[in-house]
C-alpha cells in the first residue's frame, strides 16, 4: 500500500516557527492518514528532545564546576570569594613561613689528652718497669744512616759510684735513687750514656743545676769495648726530662783527645743524648695511653 506524499514541500516541525502541519486528508486515498509523515515527525521531535537534554546536561556540568571553583576561592571560611589582592592575604598567621627549628644540643668537649710528661715526673705515677734493656733495647741503635753497636750495660742504686769529678755531689744533692748506664761504639769512638732517676722532676732539675763542665759519669767498658776517657780529653753533655737526668761521655778508644774539630764525636754524643730523651718520653707516652684506655 502506498502512502500519499502530498502537502507542503517542507515537513512540519513543531519547533520551527511558521512551519505548516501537513494535511492528513491530502492525497488520493480518501482521507487515510499519512502514517509515514507522522512517523517522521515523531522521530524529529524525539531527536530534538535528546539534543535539548544533552545540552542541558552540559550546562548543568558547567554550573557545578563554577560552583566548585567558587567554593575553592572562598575557602577562607566566609562563604564568599575574596577579592582582596594576594599581597594583603594573611600569610604568617595561617601558614608557617619556616620549617620547625632543628633540635639543639649542648656542645660537648672531649677531655684534654693526658700529658705523657706527667707520668715520668714523679715516682707516684711512673710505675712502669725500668731497666737497662727496657730503656736501651736491642743489640744496636740506628740514628738516621748511622749504626751504633751496643756494648755493656750497668744498673746501680749507688749513684755516686757510677759518677766522677763534680757529678757525685750533684747526684746526692738531688737524692738520686738509681743510675743506669750503657755504652755504644762506632769505629774508634765510644759513648757511655747514663740516666739518673729521682723521685720528682723538681729533684732532677735541681741536680742538673748543680752540675758543671767537670760533672761526668764514669765510662762503662768491657765486653769488647776498650778503655776510653781515662786521662784523655772527652766530651760530656747533661740534660733532664721529667724525673730523669741523662748524661753522655764520648771519646776515642785509641786514647786521642777530643778537640773542637772532632765533628764525629760531637755527632755521636748528640745522637745518644737524643735517643735517651726519646726513650724517656716514650715511657711517658706508653703510660699515658694505658691510663686513657683504662
Amino acid at each position: 500500500m502506498s502512502f500519499g506524499q502530498g502537502g507542503p514541500d517542507s515537513q512540519w516541525d513543531p519547533w520551527k516557527p511558521h512551519s505548516q502541519q501537513p494535511s492528513w486528508n491530502s492525497g488520493g486515498d480518501g482521507g487515510t492518514p499519512d502514517w509515514a509523515a507522522l512517523a517522521e515527525a515523531s522521530e524529529a521531535r524525539a531527536k530534538r528532545r535528546r539534543l535539548l537534554f544533552v545540552g542541558g546536561g552540559a550546562l548543568a556540568a558547567v554550573a557545578v564546576a563554577g560552583a566548585v571553583a567558587a567554593a575553592v576561592v572562598s575557602s577562607d571560611g566566609s562563604g564568599e570569594a575574596s577579592d582582596t589582592p594576594s599581597s594583603q592575604l594573611s600569610t604568617s598567621a595561617d601558614i608557617p613561613s619556616e620549617s620547625p627549628a632543628a633540635p639543639s644540643f649542648q656542645p660537648t668537649s672531649a677531655p684534654p689528652p693526658l700529658d705523657p710528661k706527667d707520668f715520668v715526673s714523679s715516682a707516684a705515677k711512673d710505675k712502669a718497669p725500668l731497666g737497662p734493656d727496657l730503656l736501651f733495647p736491642g743489640t744496636q741503635l740506628t740514628m738516621g744512616e748511622t749504626v751504633y753497636k751496643k756494648g755493656p750495660t750497668a744498673d746501680t742504686r749507688d749513684c755516686a759510684s757510677a759518677a766522677q769529678k763534680s757529678l757525685p755531689k750533684a747526684l746526692k744533692a738531688g737524692g738520686c735513687t738509681r743510675l743506669i748506664r750503657v755504652t755504644y761504639t762506632k769505629g774508634d769512638m765510644a759513648v757511655t750514656v747514663g740516666v739518673a732517676v729521682f723521685d720528682t722532676a723538681a729533684r732532677a732539675s735541681a741536680a742538673r743545676k748543680q752540675t758543671d763542665n767537670a760533672s761526668m759519669i764514669r765510662p762503662l767498658t768491657g765486653g769488647g769495648v776498650k778503655r776510653f776517657c781515662e786521662g784523655a780529653v772527652c766530651r760530656n753533655t747533661t740534660n733532664s726530662y721529667g724525673r730523669y737526668t741523662y748524661f753522655t761521655l764520648t771519646g776515642f778508644t785509641n786514647g786521642k783527645d777530643v778537640t773542637t774539630k772532632s765533628t764525629p764525636v760531637f755527632r755521636t754524643g748528640d745522637d745518644l743524648a737524643e735517643f735517651a730523651f726519646r726513650q724517656i718520653r716514650r715511657r711517658g707516652e706508653a703510660q699515658a695511653s694505658a691510663a686513657a684506655l683504662g
